[in-house]
Protein backbone atom coordinates (compact mmCIF):
# COMPACT_ATOMS: atom_id res chain seq x y z
CA UNK A 1 0.00 0.00 0.00
CA UNK A 2 1.07 3.42 -0.53
CA UNK A 3 -1.28 5.30 2.08
CA UNK A 4 -2.52 4.10 5.32
CA UNK A 5 -4.85 5.27 8.30
CA UNK A 6 -5.10 3.41 11.77
CA UNK A 7 -7.81 4.58 13.88
CA UNK A 8 -7.65 2.89 17.03
CA UNK A 9 -10.80 3.57 20.01
CA UNK A 10 -11.39 6.94 17.92
CA UNK A 11 -14.49 6.44 15.88
CA UNK A 12 -18.03 5.50 17.90
CA UNK A 13 -18.90 2.13 17.81
CA UNK A 14 -15.69 0.74 16.12
CA UNK A 15 -12.32 -0.39 18.06
CA UNK A 16 -10.26 0.05 14.79
CA UNK A 17 -10.75 0.91 11.49
CA UNK A 18 -8.18 0.71 9.15
CA UNK A 19 -8.48 2.69 5.54
CA UNK A 20 -5.86 2.92 3.05
CA UNK A 21 -5.00 2.77 -0.89
CA UNK A 22 -2.49 0.75 -2.87
CA UNK A 23 -1.02 2.08 -5.31
CA UNK A 24 0.98 -0.05 -7.89
CA UNK A 25 1.42 -0.21 -12.02
CA UNK A 26 -1.73 -1.23 -13.43
CA UNK A 27 0.24 -4.49 -16.04
CA UNK A 28 1.07 -6.10 -12.31
CA UNK A 29 -1.61 -9.04 -11.90
CA UNK A 30 -3.52 -8.41 -9.00
CA UNK A 31 -7.18 -10.58 -7.66
CA UNK A 32 -9.25 -9.09 -5.32
CA UNK A 33 -10.06 -9.36 -2.12
CA UNK A 34 -11.05 -12.81 -1.59
CA UNK A 35 -11.22 -15.59 0.88
CA UNK A 36 -7.62 -17.13 0.78
CA UNK A 37 -7.29 -20.61 -0.28
CA UNK A 38 -4.43 -21.53 1.94
CA UNK A 39 -7.11 -20.51 5.04
CA UNK A 40 -10.84 -19.31 4.53
CA UNK A 41 -10.54 -17.63 7.41
CA UNK A 42 -8.85 -15.00 5.54
CA UNK A 43 -9.82 -12.27 3.12
CA UNK A 44 -7.85 -9.64 1.02
CA UNK A 45 -6.39 -9.08 -1.86
CA UNK A 46 -3.40 -11.08 -3.43
CA UNK A 47 -0.49 -10.05 -5.75
CA UNK A 48 -0.34 -12.54 -8.14
CA UNK A 49 3.67 -11.84 -9.06
CA UNK A 50 4.49 -12.25 -6.08
CA UNK A 51 1.76 -14.37 -3.96
CA UNK A 52 1.80 -11.65 -1.20
CA UNK A 53 -0.92 -9.03 0.05
CA UNK A 54 -0.63 -5.30 0.92
CA UNK A 55 -3.88 -6.09 2.92
CA UNK A 56 -5.60 -9.00 4.99
CA UNK A 57 -7.85 -9.56 7.44
CA UNK A 58 -8.76 -12.40 9.51
CA UNK A 59 -12.30 -13.70 11.26
CA UNK A 60 -10.70 -13.12 14.48
CA UNK A 61 -9.62 -9.75 14.30
CA UNK A 62 -5.92 -10.53 13.25
CA UNK A 63 -4.74 -8.39 10.04
CA UNK A 64 -1.51 -6.80 8.84
CA UNK A 65 -0.84 -4.21 6.42
CA UNK A 66 2.37 -2.76 4.63
CA UNK A 67 3.44 0.08 2.73
CA UNK A 68 6.70 0.30 0.86
CA UNK A 69 9.46 3.23 1.69
CA UNK A 70 9.88 5.25 -1.39
CA UNK A 71 13.63 5.95 -1.53
CA UNK A 72 14.56 6.74 -5.09
CA UNK A 73 16.63 3.42 -5.34
CA UNK A 74 15.08 0.26 -6.89
CA UNK A 75 14.20 -2.63 -3.82
CA UNK A 76 16.59 -5.35 -5.11
CA UNK A 77 16.16 -7.70 -1.80
CA UNK A 78 15.25 -11.26 -2.44
CA UNK A 79 11.25 -11.74 -0.94
CA UNK A 80 8.68 -9.92 -1.57
CA UNK A 81 7.29 -7.13 1.04
CA UNK A 82 3.62 -8.37 0.47
CA UNK A 83 4.94 -11.97 2.16
CA UNK A 84 4.92 -9.69 5.36
CA UNK A 85 1.34 -9.69 5.16
CA UNK A 86 0.54 -13.20 3.93
CA UNK A 87 2.75 -14.42 6.39
CA UNK A 88 1.26 -12.88 9.70
CA UNK A 89 -1.98 -13.86 8.63
CA UNK A 90 -1.24 -17.53 8.03
CA UNK A 91 0.56 -17.52 11.06
CA UNK A 92 -0.30 -17.76 14.42
CA UNK A 93 2.48 -15.74 16.61
CA UNK A 94 1.53 -12.57 18.72
CA UNK A 95 2.31 -9.09 16.93
CA UNK A 96 4.91 -8.62 19.11
CA UNK A 97 6.70 -11.85 18.34
CA UNK A 98 6.55 -11.76 14.44
CA UNK A 99 8.16 -8.24 14.32
CA UNK A 100 10.60 -8.99 17.09
CA UNK A 101 11.61 -12.02 14.52
CA UNK A 102 10.98 -10.01 11.51
CA UNK A 103 13.74 -7.27 13.07
CA UNK A 104 16.26 -9.67 12.11
CA UNK A 105 15.44 -9.92 8.77
CA UNK A 106 15.26 -7.17 7.70
CA UNK A 107 17.64 -7.13 4.93
CA UNK A 108 15.60 -9.71 3.11
CA UNK A 109 13.21 -7.57 2.25
CA UNK A 110 12.93 -3.76 0.42
CA UNK A 111 12.52 -1.00 2.53
CA UNK A 112 8.73 -1.24 4.33
CA UNK A 113 6.52 0.08 6.87
CA UNK A 114 4.48 -2.90 8.48
CA UNK A 115 1.64 -2.57 10.93
CA UNK A 116 -0.10 -5.99 12.05
CA UNK A 117 -2.63 -6.75 15.09
CA UNK A 118 -5.05 -8.89 16.90
CA UNK A 119 -7.82 -8.05 19.29
CA UNK A 120 -5.11 -7.58 21.72
CA UNK A 121 -2.98 -4.97 20.20
CA UNK A 122 -1.79 -3.02 17.34
CA UNK A 123 1.50 -2.70 16.21
CA UNK A 124 4.26 -0.85 13.87
CA UNK A 125 7.44 -1.95 12.79
CA UNK A 126 9.28 0.73 10.22
CA UNK A 127 12.63 -1.19 8.19
CA UNK A 128 14.29 2.42 8.39
CA UNK A 129 15.05 2.62 12.32
CA UNK A 130 14.12 -1.48 12.92
CA UNK A 131 12.01 -0.16 15.87
CA UNK A 132 8.96 -1.59 16.94
CA UNK A 133 6.21 0.75 18.40
CA UNK A 134 2.50 0.30 19.68
CA UNK A 135 -0.27 2.30 18.27
CA UNK A 136 -2.25 3.80 21.18
CA UNK A 137 -5.65 5.03 21.23
CA UNK A 138 -6.02 7.68 18.44
CA UNK A 139 -5.50 7.95 14.64
CA UNK A 140 -2.37 7.38 12.99
CA UNK A 141 -1.61 8.02 8.83
CA UNK A 142 1.33 6.29 7.10
CA UNK A 143 2.41 6.73 3.63
CA UNK A 144 5.38 5.88 2.12
CA UNK A 145 7.93 7.87 3.85
CA UNK A 146 9.32 6.72 7.60
CA UNK A 147 7.33 5.97 10.45
CA UNK A 148 6.40 9.39 12.03
CA UNK A 149 6.92 11.59 8.86
CA UNK A 150 4.06 13.61 7.66
CA UNK A 151 3.19 14.24 4.42
CA UNK A 152 0.54 16.69 2.42
CA UNK A 153 -1.62 13.75 1.94
CA UNK A 154 -1.33 11.79 5.19
CA UNK A 155 -1.90 15.29 6.86
CA UNK A 156 -4.97 16.21 4.32
CA UNK A 157 -6.53 12.42 5.04
CA UNK A 158 -5.80 12.44 8.61
CA UNK A 159 -7.96 16.05 8.44
CA UNK A 160 -10.52 15.22 6.52
CA UNK A 161 -10.61 11.56 8.76
CA UNK A 162 -11.54 13.57 11.79
CA UNK A 163 -14.16 15.83 9.92
CA UNK A 164 -16.16 12.59 9.07
CA UNK A 165 -15.87 11.08 12.66
CA UNK A 166 -16.62 14.83 13.95
CA UNK A 167 -19.95 14.61 11.62
CA UNK A 168 -21.32 11.45 13.13
CA UNK A 169 -20.64 9.71 9.53
CA UNK A 170 -18.18 7.65 10.45
CA UNK A 171 -20.37 4.08 10.19
CA UNK A 172 -21.24 5.19 6.56
CA UNK A 173 -18.25 3.26 4.87
CA UNK A 174 -19.12 4.14 1.58
CA UNK A 175 -18.24 8.36 3.14
CA UNK A 176 -15.14 6.75 4.35
CA UNK A 177 -13.87 5.06 1.35
CA UNK A 178 -14.78 8.17 -0.40
CA UNK A 179 -12.09 10.26 1.70
CA UNK A 180 -9.09 7.94 -0.47
CA UNK A 181 -10.68 9.84 -3.70
CA UNK A 182 -9.35 13.12 -2.62
CA UNK A 183 -7.16 14.38 -5.80
CA UNK A 184 -6.05 17.45 -4.41
CA UNK A 185 -2.08 18.51 -5.72
CA UNK A 186 -0.30 19.86 -2.70
CA UNK A 187 2.13 22.78 -3.54
CA UNK A 188 5.89 22.15 -4.44
CA UNK A 189 6.97 23.51 -1.64
CA UNK A 190 4.71 21.41 0.60
CA UNK A 191 6.20 18.12 -1.45
CA UNK A 192 8.52 15.33 0.42
CA UNK A 193 11.72 14.74 -1.47
CA UNK A 194 12.08 11.01 -1.49
CA UNK A 195 15.29 10.87 -4.42
CA UNK A 196 12.57 10.38 -7.30
CA UNK A 197 12.63 14.19 -8.95
CA UNK A 198 9.86 16.61 -8.66
CA UNK A 199 7.93 15.55 -11.63
CA UNK A 200 7.45 12.27 -9.78
CA UNK A 201 7.10 13.55 -6.29
CA UNK A 202 4.02 15.80 -8.11
CA UNK A 203 2.11 12.40 -9.87
CA UNK A 204 2.33 10.75 -6.48
CA UNK A 205 1.37 13.57 -4.27
CA UNK A 206 -2.27 13.09 -4.30
CA UNK A 207 -4.13 10.87 -1.81
CA UNK A 208 -5.77 8.94 -5.19
CA UNK A 209 -3.12 8.64 -7.86
CA UNK A 210 -4.75 8.29 -11.33
CA UNK A 211 -2.62 7.19 -14.49
CA UNK A 212 -2.12 5.35 -17.27
CA UNK A 213 0.32 2.69 -16.54
CA UNK A 214 0.74 3.74 -12.88
CA UNK A 215 -2.13 4.81 -10.03
CA UNK A 216 -3.97 4.11 -7.19
CA UNK A 217 -5.36 0.43 -7.91
CA UNK A 218 -7.78 -0.46 -4.91
CA UNK A 219 -8.83 1.33 -1.78
CA UNK A 220 -9.82 -0.71 1.38
CA UNK A 221 -11.62 -0.34 4.22
CA UNK A 222 -11.42 -2.39 7.38
CA UNK A 223 -13.51 -2.62 10.66
CA UNK A 224 -13.98 -4.00 13.64
CA UNK A 225 -16.72 -3.76 16.05
CA UNK A 226 -17.43 -4.25 20.03
CA UNK A 227 -18.69 -7.53 19.05
CA UNK A 228 -16.07 -8.95 17.21
CA UNK A 229 -17.44 -8.54 14.33
CA UNK A 230 -15.13 -7.45 10.78
CA UNK A 231 -15.26 -6.49 7.33
CA UNK A 232 -13.06 -5.82 5.08
CA UNK A 233 -14.50 -3.90 1.88
CA UNK A 234 -12.43 -3.44 -1.09
CA UNK A 235 -12.99 -0.97 -4.47
CA UNK A 236 -10.99 -1.35 -7.56
CA UNK A 237 -9.61 1.13 -9.95
CA UNK A 238 -7.91 0.66 -13.58
CA UNK A 239 -5.82 2.70 -15.80
CA UNK A 240 -6.58 6.31 -15.24
CA UNK A 241 -9.06 5.87 -12.42
CA UNK A 242 -11.60 3.63 -14.07
CA UNK A 243 -13.97 2.11 -11.36
CA UNK A 244 -13.35 -1.87 -11.70
CA UNK A 245 -15.54 -3.10 -8.98
CA UNK A 246 -16.27 -2.90 -5.61
CA UNK A 247 -16.69 -6.08 -2.79
CA UNK A 248 -16.99 -6.76 0.90
CA UNK A 249 -16.73 -9.28 2.94
CA UNK A 250 -18.14 -9.85 6.79
CA UNK A 251 -17.65 -12.22 9.06
CA UNK A 252 -18.88 -12.32 13.19
CA UNK A 253 -16.52 -12.94 15.64
CA UNK A 254 -14.47 -16.38 14.69
CA UNK A 255 -17.32 -17.01 12.01
CA UNK A 256 -16.92 -17.51 8.40
CA UNK A 257 -16.60 -14.76 6.09
CA UNK A 258 -19.55 -14.02 3.64
CA UNK A 259 -20.25 -11.72 0.43
CA UNK A 260 -22.04 -8.82 1.82
CA UNK A 261 -24.24 -6.15 -0.04
CA UNK A 262 -22.08 -2.61 0.20
CA UNK A 263 -23.87 -0.26 1.77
Amino acid sequence: MCLLLVAIDAAPGLPLLVLGNRDEFHGRDSAAAARWDEDKRVVGGRDLVAGGSWLALRNDGRFAAVTNLRTGVPATAPKSRGALVRNFLLGEATPVVYLDLLRTQLADYGPFNLVVGNRDGVYALGSSEGLMRPLRRGVHVISNGALGVHWPKTERLQRRFGELVRSGHVNDEASVLDLLLDETQPADEELPDTGVGLDLERRLAPVFIRGERYGTRAGSLLVRHHDGSVALRERRFGPNGQAQGEDRWAALANAAFEQTAAF
